[in-house]
């Protein structure tokens, strides 16, 4: 009788996984109402991932009506059973007030909780919660520690804000050649702000020699990515024959 309980537990962990699978794989390819049917199964099945996944099609209403209520629900059920990007969620949503009254230290506090789990994206928010001095103690010197980590392990907006601090003197001493550096760094991983700033940086010759052709390149780069200031610039430089 043992091991049909052992085997049958190992069956379902198994049709779980598939669910799981199912739901990512549908929502890699846009079939967001395959996806949050999976995802439901799965986390109607005490599989919080699923539950994580309902969370997130929720907050940015795909596959279903955008609900920040249920947002909140399903988030919070997968944070509470160590699902750590679903804790991310949860401070995104305290920050913002969405589905719940708006709230920083509880925003602070699920930063944190994913940011030491290994969700660097929740390292590069709770740096901006130190910079801004919400829900937290204005702290230049733990903003900079935590876009630090974020950076160092592959969230580029992390670099960027990074980039910020060294441009600006706030929590380090102010250094525009690490500036460039993380504006580059950031700025090659498709951020246009890093390449908008990269044309700051060249056309003002601060930690690099002044060149115009290489702002307007970098001001190109971050229109073609999206940044309105970074065509207008662009433009600027253009009419006035650089």
């Amino acid at each position: 009788m043992k091991k049909i309980m052992v085997l049958l537990s190992f069956v379902c962990a198994v049709l779980l996984g598939n669910e799981l699978e199912t739901a990512f794989k549908a929502h890699k390819a846009g079939d967001y109402q395959k996806a949050f049917k999976h995802f439901k199964i799965a986390c109607d099945n005490g599989v919080y991932l699923g539950c994580g996944g309902l969370g997130f099609l929720y907050q940015n209403g795909q596959g279903v009506e955008q609900n920040y209520k249920e947002a909140f629900k399903y988030n919070k059920l997968a944070c509470d059973n160590g699902e750590y990007m679903s804790c991310y969620n949860l401070g995104i949503l305290y920050r913002d007030g969405q589905g719940v009254e708006q709230n920083y230290k509880e925003a602070s506090k699920y930063h944190k909780l994913a940011c030491d789990n290994g969700v660097y994206l929740g390292c590069n928010n709770l740096g901006l919660l130190y910079k801004n001095g919400q829900g937290v103690e204005q702290n230049h010197k733990e903003a900079f520690k935590y876009y630090k980590l974020a950076c160092d392990n592959g969230e580029y907006i992390g670099c960027y804000n990074l980039g910020l601090l060294y441009r600006n003197g706030q929590g380090v001493e102010q250094n525009y050649k690490e500036a460039f550096k993380y504006f580059k760094i950031t700025c090659d991983n498709g951020v246009n702000l890093g390449c908008g700033n990269l044309g700051f940086l060249y056309e003002n010759g601060k930690g690099v020699k002044q060149s115009y052709s290489m702002a307007k390149e970098y001001y190109g780069k971050a229109c073609d990515l999206g940044a309105q200031e970074g065509c207008d610039v662009f433009a600027d430089l253009n009419q006035k024959g650089y």
